[in-house]
Protein backbone atom coordinates (compact mmCIF):
# COMPACT_ATOMS: atom_id res chain seq x y z
CA UNK A 1 0.00 0.00 0.00
CA UNK A 2 1.28 3.51 -0.78
CA UNK A 3 -1.01 6.56 -0.81
CA UNK A 4 -4.12 5.69 1.17
CA UNK A 5 -7.53 5.13 -0.34
CA UNK A 6 -10.50 6.57 1.52
CA UNK A 7 -11.23 3.17 3.05
CA UNK A 8 -7.61 2.60 4.06
CA UNK A 9 -7.36 6.03 5.65
CA UNK A 10 -10.51 5.35 7.65
CA UNK A 11 -8.98 2.08 8.83
CA UNK A 12 -5.77 3.87 9.84
CA UNK A 13 -7.58 6.44 11.95
CA UNK A 14 -9.85 3.87 13.54
CA UNK A 15 -6.89 1.61 14.37
CA UNK A 16 -5.12 4.53 16.06
CA UNK A 17 -8.17 5.56 18.06
CA UNK A 18 -8.85 2.02 19.25
CA UNK A 19 -5.18 1.15 19.70
CA UNK A 20 -4.28 4.23 21.74
CA UNK A 21 -1.71 5.76 19.41
CA UNK A 22 -1.52 8.65 16.92
CA UNK A 23 0.06 9.41 13.57
CA UNK A 24 2.53 12.24 13.08
CA UNK A 25 1.26 14.66 10.42
CA UNK A 26 4.41 16.11 8.91
CA UNK A 27 4.26 19.51 7.21
CA UNK A 28 6.41 19.71 4.08
CA UNK A 29 7.36 22.54 1.75
CA UNK A 30 9.48 20.84 -0.90
CA UNK A 31 10.19 17.52 -2.56
CA UNK A 32 13.20 17.18 -0.25
CA UNK A 33 11.16 17.50 2.93
CA UNK A 34 8.51 15.21 1.42
CA UNK A 35 11.18 12.59 0.75
CA UNK A 36 12.46 13.01 4.30
CA UNK A 37 8.98 12.40 5.72
CA UNK A 38 8.54 9.24 3.65
CA UNK A 39 12.00 8.02 4.66
CA UNK A 40 11.20 8.60 8.31
CA UNK A 41 7.87 6.76 8.19
CA UNK A 42 9.51 3.83 6.39
CA UNK A 43 12.36 3.63 8.91
CA UNK A 44 9.85 3.72 11.77
CA UNK A 45 7.61 1.14 10.05
CA UNK A 46 4.75 3.54 10.62
CA UNK A 47 1.88 4.74 8.50
CA UNK A 48 1.52 8.50 8.54
CA UNK A 49 0.17 11.75 7.20
CA UNK A 50 2.02 14.30 5.08
CA UNK A 51 0.54 17.75 4.72
CA UNK A 52 0.95 21.19 3.17
CA UNK A 53 -0.15 24.43 4.80
CA UNK A 54 -1.49 27.46 2.98
CA UNK A 55 2.03 28.86 2.82
CA UNK A 56 3.53 25.51 1.92
CA UNK A 57 1.15 25.07 -1.02
CA UNK A 58 2.04 28.56 -2.24
CA UNK A 59 5.76 27.79 -1.90
CA UNK A 60 5.45 24.47 -3.73
CA UNK A 61 4.21 26.23 -6.88
CA UNK A 62 7.29 28.48 -7.04
CA UNK A 63 7.74 32.11 -6.11
CA UNK A 64 6.92 33.25 -9.65
CA UNK A 65 3.64 31.31 -9.75
CA UNK A 66 2.35 31.40 -6.15
CA UNK A 67 -0.82 29.42 -6.85
CA UNK A 68 -1.95 27.28 -3.91
CA UNK A 69 -4.04 24.90 -6.00
CA UNK A 70 -1.21 24.35 -8.48
CA UNK A 71 1.27 23.88 -5.66
CA UNK A 72 -1.01 21.43 -3.86
CA UNK A 73 -1.65 19.32 -6.95
CA UNK A 74 2.06 19.31 -7.82
CA UNK A 75 2.87 18.13 -4.29
CA UNK A 76 0.21 15.41 -4.50
CA UNK A 77 1.34 14.20 -7.93
CA UNK A 78 4.96 13.92 -6.79
CA UNK A 79 3.91 12.20 -3.57
CA UNK A 80 1.83 9.61 -5.42
CA UNK A 81 4.79 8.74 -7.65
CA UNK A 82 7.48 8.57 -4.96
CA UNK A 83 5.33 6.92 -2.29
CA UNK A 84 4.83 3.98 -4.64
CA UNK A 85 8.41 3.00 -3.78
CA UNK A 86 7.42 2.56 -0.12
CA UNK A 87 4.94 -0.34 -0.36
CA UNK A 88 5.11 -1.35 3.31
CA UNK A 89 3.64 1.87 4.66
CA UNK A 90 0.48 3.83 3.93
CA UNK A 91 0.57 7.60 3.69
CA UNK A 92 -2.36 10.03 3.58
CA UNK A 93 -2.07 13.50 2.02
CA UNK A 94 -3.67 16.45 3.79
CA UNK A 95 -4.06 20.23 3.43
CA UNK A 96 -3.49 22.07 6.69
CA UNK A 97 -5.02 25.20 8.26
CA UNK A 98 -7.23 26.65 5.57
CA UNK A 99 -8.75 29.78 7.13
CA UNK A 100 -11.92 31.41 5.76
CA UNK A 101 -10.07 33.88 3.51
CA UNK A 102 -8.39 30.99 1.66
CA UNK A 103 -11.39 28.69 1.15
CA UNK A 104 -12.43 29.97 -2.27
CA UNK A 105 -8.91 29.99 -3.67
CA UNK A 106 -7.63 26.77 -2.15
CA UNK A 107 -9.72 24.05 -0.51
CA UNK A 108 -13.01 24.54 -2.36
CA UNK A 109 -11.30 24.30 -5.78
CA UNK A 110 -9.41 21.21 -4.60
CA UNK A 111 -12.65 19.57 -3.45
CA UNK A 112 -14.30 20.32 -6.81
CA UNK A 113 -11.29 18.81 -8.58
CA UNK A 114 -11.48 15.70 -6.39
CA UNK A 115 -15.23 15.32 -6.91
CA UNK A 116 -14.51 15.27 -10.65
CA UNK A 117 -11.71 12.72 -10.12
CA UNK A 118 -14.06 10.43 -8.19
CA UNK A 119 -16.80 10.84 -10.80
CA UNK A 120 -14.30 9.58 -13.39
CA UNK A 121 -13.47 6.52 -11.28
CA UNK A 122 -10.16 7.81 -9.87
CA UNK A 123 -8.88 8.30 -6.34
CA UNK A 124 -8.80 11.91 -5.10
CA UNK A 125 -5.51 13.79 -5.05
CA UNK A 126 -5.77 14.31 -1.27
CA UNK A 127 -7.32 12.21 1.45
CA UNK A 128 -8.26 14.99 3.86
CA UNK A 129 -8.57 18.76 4.12
CA UNK A 130 -8.63 21.05 7.13
CA UNK A 131 -11.11 23.87 7.62
CA UNK A 132 -9.62 26.27 10.17
CA UNK A 133 -12.59 28.12 11.65
CA UNK A 134 -10.71 29.22 14.74
CA UNK A 135 -11.12 32.93 13.94
CA UNK A 136 -14.91 32.90 13.45
CA UNK A 137 -17.80 32.33 15.90
CA UNK A 138 -18.66 28.70 16.55
CA UNK A 139 -22.01 28.78 14.74
CA UNK A 140 -20.41 30.23 11.61
CA UNK A 141 -17.57 27.75 11.93
CA UNK A 142 -20.05 24.85 11.94
CA UNK A 143 -22.15 26.31 9.11
CA UNK A 144 -19.08 26.19 6.87
CA UNK A 145 -18.08 22.79 8.26
CA UNK A 146 -21.48 21.34 7.32
CA UNK A 147 -21.09 22.55 3.74
CA UNK A 148 -17.52 21.25 3.48
CA UNK A 149 -18.45 17.91 5.03
CA UNK A 150 -21.08 17.38 2.37
CA UNK A 151 -18.50 18.13 -0.34
CA UNK A 152 -15.94 15.90 1.38
CA UNK A 153 -18.27 12.91 1.20
CA UNK A 154 -18.64 13.43 -2.56
CA UNK A 155 -14.85 13.79 -2.92
CA UNK A 156 -14.11 10.64 -0.86
CA UNK A 157 -12.07 12.73 1.56
CA UNK A 158 -12.13 13.26 5.32
CA UNK A 159 -12.64 16.72 6.81
CA UNK A 160 -10.67 18.17 9.70
CA UNK A 161 -12.14 21.04 11.71
CA UNK A 162 -10.73 23.25 14.42
CA UNK A 163 -12.82 24.33 17.39
CA UNK A 164 -11.20 27.10 19.40
CA UNK A 165 -8.05 29.08 18.72
CA UNK A 166 -4.44 27.86 18.59
CA UNK A 167 -2.04 30.49 19.88
CA UNK A 168 1.22 31.62 18.34
CA UNK A 169 1.93 32.15 14.65
CA UNK A 170 1.87 29.98 11.54
CA UNK A 171 2.00 31.18 7.92
CA UNK A 172 1.03 34.71 8.91
CA UNK A 173 -1.96 33.64 11.03
CA UNK A 174 -1.57 34.48 14.70
CA UNK A 175 -3.56 34.26 17.93
CA UNK A 176 -2.94 35.44 21.46
CA UNK A 177 -1.96 33.02 24.22
CA UNK A 178 -4.96 33.40 26.55
CA UNK A 179 -8.16 31.68 27.77
CA UNK A 180 -9.55 31.57 24.22
CA UNK A 181 -7.18 28.64 23.65
CA UNK A 182 -9.36 26.25 25.65
CA UNK A 183 -12.41 24.50 24.15
CA UNK A 184 -15.25 23.31 26.39
CA UNK A 185 -17.34 20.13 26.65
CA UNK A 186 -20.34 22.21 25.56
CA UNK A 187 -18.47 23.01 22.34
CA UNK A 188 -18.03 19.28 21.76
CA UNK A 189 -21.73 18.57 22.20
CA UNK A 190 -22.62 21.33 19.76
CA UNK A 191 -20.21 19.93 17.16
CA UNK A 192 -21.73 16.45 17.49
CA UNK A 193 -25.27 17.86 17.23
CA UNK A 194 -24.43 19.80 14.06
CA UNK A 195 -22.08 17.38 12.26
CA UNK A 196 -23.05 14.01 13.68
CA UNK A 197 -20.47 11.44 14.70
CA UNK A 198 -19.67 9.77 11.40
CA UNK A 199 -23.09 9.00 9.95
CA UNK A 200 -23.10 12.24 7.91
CA UNK A 201 -19.48 11.98 6.82
CA UNK A 202 -16.11 11.39 8.43
CA UNK A 203 -14.23 14.19 10.13
CA UNK A 204 -11.50 14.78 12.69
CA UNK A 205 -11.81 17.49 15.33
CA UNK A 206 -9.01 19.69 16.66
CA UNK A 207 -10.36 20.96 19.96
CA UNK A 208 -7.92 23.33 21.63
CA UNK A 209 -6.50 22.78 25.09
CA UNK A 210 -3.85 25.51 25.29
CA UNK A 211 -2.09 24.62 22.04
CA UNK A 212 0.40 27.10 20.59
CA UNK A 213 2.17 27.07 17.23
CA UNK A 214 5.90 27.65 17.16
CA UNK A 215 8.69 27.03 19.65
CA UNK A 216 8.57 28.39 23.19
CA UNK A 217 10.60 28.15 26.39
CA UNK A 218 9.23 25.93 29.18
CA UNK A 219 6.40 27.50 31.16
CA UNK A 220 4.96 29.65 28.35
CA UNK A 221 2.52 27.07 26.99
CA UNK A 222 -0.09 25.84 29.49
CA UNK A 223 -1.52 22.64 28.04
CA UNK A 224 -4.57 21.03 29.65
CA UNK A 225 -4.94 17.69 27.83
CA UNK A 226 -7.47 16.52 30.41
CA UNK A 227 -9.93 18.83 28.61
CA UNK A 228 -9.97 16.39 25.72
CA UNK A 229 -11.12 13.63 28.04
CA UNK A 230 -13.81 15.91 29.45
CA UNK A 231 -15.07 16.67 25.93
CA UNK A 232 -15.11 13.01 24.92
CA UNK A 233 -16.92 11.94 28.08
CA UNK A 234 -19.53 14.70 27.83
CA UNK A 235 -20.31 13.89 24.20
CA UNK A 236 -20.55 10.17 24.94
CA UNK A 237 -22.96 11.00 27.77
CA UNK A 238 -24.95 13.25 25.43
CA UNK A 239 -25.34 10.33 23.03
CA UNK A 240 -26.61 8.12 25.82
CA UNK A 241 -29.13 10.64 27.16
CA UNK A 242 -30.39 11.73 23.75
CA UNK A 243 -28.91 15.23 23.50
CA UNK A 244 -26.95 13.96 20.49
CA UNK A 245 -29.22 11.87 18.28
CA UNK A 246 -26.59 9.56 16.77
CA UNK A 247 -24.03 6.98 17.75
CA UNK A 248 -20.30 7.18 17.09
CA UNK A 249 -19.23 5.04 14.15
CA UNK A 250 -15.95 3.24 13.75
CA UNK A 251 -14.11 4.95 10.90
CA UNK A 252 -13.39 1.55 9.37
CA UNK A 253 -17.14 0.81 9.14
CA UNK A 254 -18.27 4.19 7.87
CA UNK A 255 -17.83 3.83 4.13
CA UNK A 256 -19.17 1.27 1.69
CA UNK A 257 -18.62 1.19 -2.06
CA UNK A 258 -21.59 2.18 -4.11
CA UNK A 259 -23.10 4.93 -2.05
CA UNK A 260 -21.33 5.45 1.23
CA UNK A 261 -23.87 3.65 3.41
CA UNK A 262 -23.22 3.58 7.12
CA UNK A 263 -22.93 0.17 8.69
CA UNK A 264 -25.48 -0.12 11.47
CA UNK A 265 -24.90 -1.21 15.01
CA UNK A 266 -22.16 1.20 16.06
CA UNK A 267 -22.19 1.70 19.83
CA UNK A 268 -21.27 4.87 21.71
CA UNK A 269 -17.96 4.69 23.53
CA UNK A 270 -15.83 7.10 25.50
CA UNK A 271 -13.92 8.34 22.44
CA UNK A 272 -16.64 9.48 20.02
CA UNK A 273 -14.31 11.99 18.31
CA UNK A 274 -11.15 11.30 16.32
CA UNK A 275 -9.05 14.14 17.71
CA UNK A 276 -6.15 16.19 16.34
CA UNK A 277 -3.33 17.80 18.34
CA UNK A 278 -2.04 21.10 16.91
CA UNK A 279 0.83 23.17 18.23
CA UNK A 280 2.64 20.32 19.94
CA UNK A 281 6.26 21.46 19.55
CA UNK A 282 7.99 21.46 22.92
CA UNK A 283 5.21 19.55 24.67
CA UNK A 284 6.27 17.25 27.48
CA UNK A 285 6.07 13.51 26.72
CA UNK A 286 3.50 13.00 29.47
CA UNK A 287 1.27 15.72 27.97
CA UNK A 288 1.43 14.09 24.56
CA UNK A 289 0.70 10.66 26.05
CA UNK A 290 -2.30 12.00 27.96
CA UNK A 291 -3.71 13.70 24.86
CA UNK A 292 -3.33 10.49 22.84
CA UNK A 293 -5.04 8.51 25.60
CA UNK A 294 -8.12 10.70 25.11
CA UNK A 295 -8.46 9.88 21.41
CA UNK A 296 -5.90 11.99 19.55
CA UNK A 297 -5.15 10.14 16.30
CA UNK A 298 -3.21 12.86 14.46
CA UNK A 299 -0.56 15.21 15.79
CA UNK A 300 0.88 17.98 13.62
CA UNK A 301 4.67 18.15 13.56
CA UNK A 302 6.24 21.12 11.79
CA UNK A 303 8.52 23.34 13.86
CA UNK A 304 10.74 20.49 15.08
CA UNK A 305 11.17 18.94 11.64
CA UNK A 306 11.89 22.35 10.10
CA UNK A 307 14.65 22.83 12.64
CA UNK A 308 16.09 19.34 12.12
CA UNK A 309 16.28 19.92 8.36
CA UNK A 310 17.80 23.40 8.56
CA UNK A 311 20.19 22.57 11.41
CA UNK A 312 21.78 19.87 9.27
CA UNK A 313 22.24 22.36 6.44
CA UNK A 314 23.80 24.89 8.81
CA UNK A 315 26.12 22.23 10.22
CA UNK A 316 27.28 21.30 6.73
CA UNK A 317 27.97 24.93 5.85
CA UNK A 318 29.95 25.57 9.04
CA UNK A 319 31.97 22.39 8.67
CA UNK A 320 32.78 22.99 5.01
CA UNK A 321 32.87 26.78 5.10
CA UNK A 322 35.88 27.14 2.80
CA UNK A 323 34.46 24.59 0.39
CA UNK A 324 31.05 26.12 -0.11
CA UNK A 325 32.31 29.71 -0.52
CA UNK A 326 34.76 31.07 -3.05
CA UNK A 327 36.95 32.97 -0.60
CA UNK A 328 39.89 35.21 -1.51
CA UNK A 329 39.89 34.18 -5.15
CA UNK A 330 39.70 30.43 -4.45
CA UNK A 331 37.26 28.19 -6.32
CA UNK A 332 35.69 26.28 -3.42
CA UNK A 333 34.89 22.56 -3.66
CA UNK A 334 31.94 21.54 -5.77
CA UNK A 335 31.34 18.37 -3.75
CA UNK A 336 30.51 20.58 -0.76
CA UNK A 337 28.32 23.20 -2.43
CA UNK A 338 26.51 20.68 -4.63
CA UNK A 339 22.94 20.89 -3.21
CA UNK A 340 22.77 17.11 -3.18
CA UNK A 341 25.51 16.91 -0.55
CA UNK A 342 23.86 19.11 2.06
CA UNK A 343 20.40 18.05 0.88
CA UNK A 344 21.01 14.39 1.75
CA UNK A 345 22.25 15.36 5.21
CA UNK A 346 19.16 17.51 5.76
CA UNK A 347 16.78 14.79 4.61
CA UNK A 348 18.39 12.21 6.89
CA UNK A 349 18.25 14.56 9.88
CA UNK A 350 14.59 15.34 9.30
CA UNK A 351 13.80 11.65 8.74
CA UNK A 352 15.36 10.87 12.14
CA UNK A 353 13.05 13.45 13.74
CA UNK A 354 10.06 11.83 12.03
CA UNK A 355 11.11 8.46 13.48
CA UNK A 356 11.28 10.07 16.91
CA UNK A 357 7.75 11.46 16.46
CA UNK A 358 6.44 8.01 15.50
CA UNK A 359 8.04 6.49 18.58
CA UNK A 360 6.64 9.16 20.90
CA UNK A 361 3.13 8.83 19.47
CA UNK A 362 3.20 5.04 19.48
CA UNK A 363 2.70 4.49 15.74
CA UNK A 364 6.18 3.02 15.17
CA UNK A 365 6.02 -0.60 14.10
CA UNK A 366 2.25 -0.48 13.64
CA UNK A 367 1.94 -0.03 9.87
CA UNK A 368 -1.27 -1.75 8.76
CA UNK A 369 -0.77 -4.97 6.84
Amino acid sequence: MTIATYERYAQMLDAARRGGYAYPAINVTSTQTLNAALQGFAEAESDGIIQVSVGGADYFSGQSVRDRVIGSLAFAAFAHEVAARYPRITTALHTDHCARQYLDEWVRPLLRHEIDQVACGHEPAFQSHMWDGSTVPLDENLNIAEELLEQSVKAHTILEIEIGAVGGEEDGHSAQIDEKLYSTPADGVKVAQRLGLGERGLYMAAFTFGNVHGSYKPGIVKLRPELLGDIQHEVAAAVRDGRVACAPRAFADSWREGGGDIKGGGAADEKPFALVFHGGSGSRPEEIAQAVSHGVVKMNVDTDTQYAFTRAVAGHMFEHYAGVLKIDGEIGEKRFYDPRSWGREAESAMAARVVEACQRLGSAGKALK
